[in-house]
């Protein structure tokens, strides 16, 4: 099996398949992540999804198969959900109604991130969580990402992935714990 690098060089040398291969590897992943980011709203991950994918085809030229593939692409994908967010126009609400339809296949068990909460619980404090903090923490505990990577991924020092880290786990167990009163 080529590595992600290698596929990255072929899409930049023109090889239509390898753009297939990659988008089979990580459209799942990225959905997961997005749906994450977008307080589950469906369509509007699997819009953004496309557009990562978009995005990337346009920017190959300036990837560096020297570097890692997956933290590239998932700045991209951040980099399109923080976009959407900061528009004043597209503030959004949370519908739950709109994706109830929407499992996630490889959902991990919340209690990597809380151990004894309730998975909805969790899911409905960690929309809450400031951007910064949701971005980490979704990408440490449910894309098990290691900090070195979300650190290339979100364009910070690896001190402050730890920081948010700690800061947002300690803003969902608060609120988790008011919920539960």
């Amino acid at each position: 099996m080529r590595s992600d690098e290698e596929l990255a060089q072929g899409i930049q040398q023109g090889n239509q398949a390898d753009m297939t291969e990659l988008v089979e590897r990580y459209y799942d992943a990225l959905l997961r992540y997005l749906y994450r980011l977008c307080a589950g709203r469906q369509n509007l991950a699997e819009d953004m999804v496309q557009e990562t994918f978009l995005r990337a085809l346009r920017k190959i030229a300036l990837y560096d198969p020297q570097r890692p593939f997956k933290p590239w692409l998932y700045a991209i994908a951040t980099n399109i959900a923080r976009n959407y967010h900061q528009k004043a126009d597209t503030r959004f609400t949370e519908n739950p109604a709109e994706n109830s339809d929407f499992v996630d296949p490889q959902s991990q068990p919340e209690s990597k991130v809380m151990q004894a909460e309730a998975a909805e619980n969790v899911a409905n404090a960690l929309t809450q969580l400031p951007d910064h903090q949701r971005e980490v923490v979704v990408l440490f505990y449910y894309e098990d990402m290691p900090q070195k990577d979300i650190a290339a991924i979100l364009n910070i020092p690896i001190g402050t992935v730890k920081s948010r880290l700690s800061l947002g786990l300690k803003r969902l167990r608060t609120m988790i714990e008011a919920m539960e009163k």
